[in-house]
């Protein structure tokens, strides 16, 4: 009993500290919790092509054990010269048929909602770099560059390799259209729980768009693409706050992070003022 009282007792901690990010867990045996719209299609799809699967590979499995017995040797001494047989050639053909539509009616439904980047209610353009990634809030000339810490600059409870210096800051609850594009060599844009995988591609741009569920929380991710030396130091934070603390940090970040543009039109009017 308290034994199991114990075992309660650091789970409800495990599960507390956890709550507030989503990262890999070591001996992580499934998905990261899908976090948005995107993410839950995505895992609904998974399930469902899970199942199918597992029907395939008993039916399958189970087959082939059946023709290994039922046609052994010291039970057909004599082998069949059958070459055809119209209908089961006729059902393996037209089953797996079937069973590809119906995975491809969810598929493409999918693939469409996630193309749909229109109606987006902010614009993010983030550029891959070796090995840090460039955030630019487009609508609010805001640009900074997001590092990976180092392990003397860590704080308890952050992640080692998964901790950055600047954040994604995205607010709760919105539509968000990323721009992914890159400066160098090729990266990829890659946050599990969001179900965003997407590459940063120099002198192109790639659309993602997520939308960020209610709650704070840190969703982390890495560069899965081999760019160099350091592609595994290209960390990922996305960081979603409240609507009401998205615009108290924008007062703050305009000041921190104003792009080259934004601070040329300070230094204009200013010049007015004179």
């Amino acid at each position: 009993m308290r034994f199991l009282t114990f075992s309660i007792i650091i789970l409800g901690i495990f599960t507390a500290t956890v709550s507030l990010s989503a990262e890999p867990k070591p001996w992580q045996m499934w998905h990261q919790e899908p976090a948005g719209s995107i993410a839950e299609k995505a895992l609904d799809l998974h399930n469902l092509l899970l199942v199918i699967i597992t029907f395939i590979s008993v039916f399958v499995l189970g087959l082939l054990g059946y023709v290994g017995w039922r046609f052994r040797k010291k039970a057909n001494p004599k082998p069949s010269k059958t070459t055809h047989n119209t209908i089961i050639e006729i059902l393996w053909t037209v089953i797996p048929v079937i069973i590809l539509v119906v995975i491809a009616f969810p598929s493409f439904k999918l693939l469409y909602y996630m193309d749909e980047t229109k109606n987006a209610e902010m614009v993010i353009k983030v550029t891959g770099n070796q090995w840090y990634w460039n955030y630019e809030y487009i609508d609010e000339e805001i640009d900074f560059d997001s590092y990976m810490l180092s392990d003397e600059e860590l704080k308890p409870g952050q992640p080692r390799l998964l901790s950055v210096d600047n954040p994604l800051i995205v607010p709760e609850e919105t539509k968000i259209k990323i721009l992914v594009t890159g400066n160098d060599v090729m990266h990829s844009f890659f946050v599990p729980s969001l179900a965003v995988q997407t590459y940063a591609i120099a002198g192109r741009i790639n659309e993602v768009w997520i939308d960020v569920p209610k709650g704070e929380k840190i969703y982390r991710g890495q560069c899965n693409q081999i760019c160099g030396i350091n592609h595994s130091f290209m960390p990922i934070a996305v960081k979603a706050i409240s609507k009401k603390d998205y615009q108290a940090w924008l007062i703050e970040a305009k000041s921190k992070f104003a792009t080259s543009k934004s601070l040329q039109t300070i230094k204009i009017a200013a010049t007015n003022l004179r």
